[in-house]
């Protein structure tokens, strides 16, 4: 059985602010959530009132699973500046030890205009050993998600998981690892078992929408039973956070995932 962690910024949003959608997340029967960035410093992350989230997390003993890093893309885009994100770095863990969050999700922007392919890659993996050694001892694990440009993200530079699993296995360390969504990789048309195959024990965290639409389980073309299954077999036994946009009430568009990953 996996532990499903709903999405506070798309699930739960008709229980009012973040605080109130752990809340009601727990009452329907979830132990962890997870959000964006919790300082809002990236659109569309909006600030959050961390005294008030943590009091509820606290109170309802849910898990916050993973949150962004802040900046995410800018630190990608010239001239070339590192400095505000290995700034934010810090504060960004400070806050995940504040909220308990084990996972902080990274991304690799647009990339380095006129560098050949290979060597932006190599670029990705000499920032994030140097975001590493940084907070050496924190305890936070990074994940590197790769996200679609055929429809939500046009200009990534990271778009296949196949690259994101050659950047976590050019850092080299157990604090870091590849965040897998199932979303993503279908609609870049990828092979979600060889996928998941050649990543192996990198993948350190996964989500899910369906696909096309990013909508809830159920919605679109997805065999959820056949992709849990690759996810079992590819050993992975951690949280699966629920990053969707909801057509139902959130506590009606859980419902068919939560049957299926009962028994996955």
């Amino acid at each position: 059985m996996y532990q499903l962690a709903p999405n506070i910024e798309l699930l739960f949003t008709e229980a009012g602010d973040y605080h109130d959608r752990v809340r009601a997340a727990a009452a329907a029967g979830f132990d962890a959530v997870e959000m964006w960035g919790p300082t809002g410093v990236d659109a569309p992350a909006t600030p959050k009132d961390l005294p008030a989230l943590k009091a509820a997390l606290d109170e309802t003993g849910t898990q916050l699973t993973a949150q962004l890093a802040e900046p995410r893309t800018q630190f990608m885009i010239p001239p070339w500046d590192h400095s505000e994100f290995y700034r934010k770095l810090d504060e960004g863990v400070e806050i995940a030890h504040f909220l308990g969050t084990p996972r902080m999700v990274v991304g690799s922007g647009t990339g380095f205009g006129g560098w050949k392919r290979q060597v932006q890659l190599d670029k990705l993996v000499e920032i994030y050993q140097k975001a590493i050694a940084q907070i050496e001892g924190s305890g936070i694990t990074l994940v590197l998600e790769p996200v679609n440009v055929r429809v939500d993200h046009p200009g990534s530079l990271l778009d296949r998981t196949s690259e994101a699993v050659y950047v976590a296995r050019g850092v080299d360390s157990p604090f870091f690892g590849v965040l897998y969504d199932l979303y993503h990789s279908t609609v870049e048309g990828e092979d979600v078992a060889a996928e998941l195959a050649n990543a192996g024990d990198l993948i350190r965290y996964v989500q899910l929408a369906d696909a096309p639409g990013r909508g809830e389980p159920g919605t679109g073309n997805i065999d959820w039973t056949a992709r849990l299954g690759d996810l079992r077999a590819s050993g992975y036994d951690g949280p699966i956070g629920l990053e969707y946009y909801p057509q139902t009430p959130s506590a009606e568009s859980v419902k068919r995932i939560v049957e299926l990953a009962a028994t996955a």
